[in-house]
């Protein structure tokens, strides 16, 4: 019965926040070399998720809050005409930037056992596929060989806990919601979101990770190497399922 298993990839394949610093970090070091005058008027904190002008940004297109590539870029580019570049300029700078910080942000440090368990979900014969609000390409980690599709927010149009990616990986593999397990770290965004539309699911709660109530996974796991063993629990479960 189960025929593919989806993972959320920040926080539940790597951690994402050291990534995200680094690439800020690198993001910043360009523009000082590169566009002087914005690194004069502006502080790193300014790019970053709370800062009062994202908040700006986003009261004023609300429409791309889903979206962390556009609401980056539209940061940049604010932020760069608001330093002296015109309109043109400040849209080749802010597309140069984005780069160097995309290169960075795919700098990713597997959590312990995450390739050996994909590897061995790959050899049991399950397609894989990622779900992610953030906009890391598995691609463009090490993972390429290892996924069979991608679906985020920025593609989609709308981020977890809306159904929409859920139903698109639905459409893609051309299977039930019974026959695909999800597998990620936030109850809600992961847990919740794919359980109401029939999904089963593995809360991945590795230490550190702290929520202010249970998921209600179908299984629970606190390393990523009980990820094949709750896999094959639930596949169980849904053979035994069948039967009634």
């Amino acid at each position: 019965m189960l025929k593919c298993v989806t993972f959320d990839l920040d926080d539940t394949l790597w951690a994402v926040d050291p990534v995200i610093r680094q690439a800020n970090l690198t993001l910043w070091q360009w523009l000082e070399q590169n566009a002087g005058t914005f690194t004069q008027l502006h502080q790193p904190a300014d790019l970053v998720e709370g800062s009062r002008m994202r908040a700006e940004l986003l009261a004023e297109y609300p429409e791309i809050a889903h979206s962390m590539t556009l609401v980056r870029l539209r940061l940049l580019e604010r932020g760069l005409r608001a330093s002296g570049f015109d309109e043109q300029e400040a849209e080749a700078l802010a597309a140069q930037a984005f780069d160097v910080f995309m290169q960075a942000r795919h700098q990713v440090e597997l959590f312990e056992h995450a390739m050996t368990m994909l590897k061995q979900l790959r050899k049991e014969g399950y397609r894989i596929g990622a779900l992610s609000n953030g906009n890391a390409d598995v691609s463009l980690t090490g993972l390429a060989d290892l996924f069979d599709f991608q679906f985020n927010a920025d593609g989609v149009g709308t981020a977890k806990p809306h159904p929409l990616m859920f139903q698109r990986a639905l459409e893609h593999t051309g299977l039930r919601p019974e026959q695909v397990v999800h597998i990620g770290d936030h109850p809600v965004n992961d847990v919740q979101a794919a359980r109401e539309l029939g999904y089963w699911t593995i809360w991945v709660k590795l230490p550190g990770q702290h929520w202010p109530e249970p998921a209600q996974a179908d299984e629970t796991v606190s390393c990523l190497s009980e990820i094949p063993d709750a896999v094959e629990r639930l596949r169980q479960r849904a053979e035994h399922r069948a039967t009634l």
